[in-house]
């Protein structure tokens, strides 16, 4: 899932190769990498009250993807400069139009300009593509899928929120608490703040994840606020660790939170 910076330098004359910036636009055209196409995070996700971080319509996407050139057949680098939760989104969606093998660029834009990589601030000449994808439906779940497996032995519901969102301290919705069951795992854990945002070892991730009986053989089931944080959490239990069942509930506790029907624990 990864690829290093140094190794993005020696390939940036690849012409396969679409490297999209998540940045924002003020980001981008203050510098970004050389070749890099800019794509709004809003492009691939939006709001349906209360909801947030729903998927785009399939034909709104269509135009996203076809405006940067994206097609089948390239090789995507994503990244952003907020710990690739946006670049991981970029994944997300790719995945649920059944296209893997994208990649993030580990430590996005902070550890390619740690290593002094060079950037350019002119905006990267695009041909537009004409893609046509349709959405898979291979791991996004729903409200009802939610309450169906809640007392699911076989199932864990992995809250990557802060421990204030968790235990109901930070309000972010109509309601405070979790999804009845959910095991807590922040996102930002698995990052290595001392390498400027990288993750950390394979081995220490398995480690944390497994000290909370976070494993392989359970069908694990992601959110968060948005179905943002989440997403670099779903990205890396399927593509950096094979966590074959790996799902994600992308209405999030923007929905559940704000459901005065749907059971909570504090």
């Amino acid at each position: 899932m990864l690829l290093q910076p140094k190794e993005l330098a020696q390939r940036l004359d690849d012409p396969n190769l679409l490297i999209v910036d998540l940045c924002g636009k003020e980001s981008y055209l203050s510098g970004h990498i050389p070749g890099a196409v800019h794509l709004e995070y809003d492009e691939i996700s939006v709001a349906r009250l209360p909801a947030q971080g729903l998927m785009p319509e399939i034909s709104q996407l269509n135009v996203s993807l076809s405006r940067i050139g994206y097609t089948p057949e390239k090789q995507v680098i994503a990244y952003d400069s907020v710990g690739n939760n946006q670049a991981a989104r970029l994944l997300w969606v790719l995945s649920e139009l059944g296209h893997d093998g994208a990649l993030l660029l580990d430590g996005g834009l902070k550890a390619w300009l740690a290593e002094n990589l060079p950037t350019e601030n002119l905006e990267s000449s695009i041909t537009s593509s004409n893609f046509q994808g349709k959405y898979q439906g291979r791991a996004e779940v729903d409200k009802a899928y939610v309450l169906n497996h809640l007392n699911d032995p076989n199932t864990i519901f992995l809250d990557v929120r802060t421990l204030g969102e968790y235990q109901g301290t930070d309000a972010r919705a109509s309601r405070v608490g979790r999804i009845p069951g959910a095991v807590h795992f922040e996102w930002t854990q698995v990052l290595d703040k001392d390498h400027h945002l990288r993750f950390k070892p394979k081995k220490e991730i398995q480690a944390m994840l497994e000290a909370l009986k976070v494993t392989p053989d359970k069908e694990i089931v992601c959110y968060c606020q948005k179905y943002l944080r989440a997403s670099h959490t779903s990205m890396m239990l399927k593509y950096m660790l094979g966590y074959p069942k790996v799902k994600g509930y992308v209405a999030s506790w923007s929905e559940w939170g704000n459901d005065p029907e749907t059971p909570i624990e504090i």
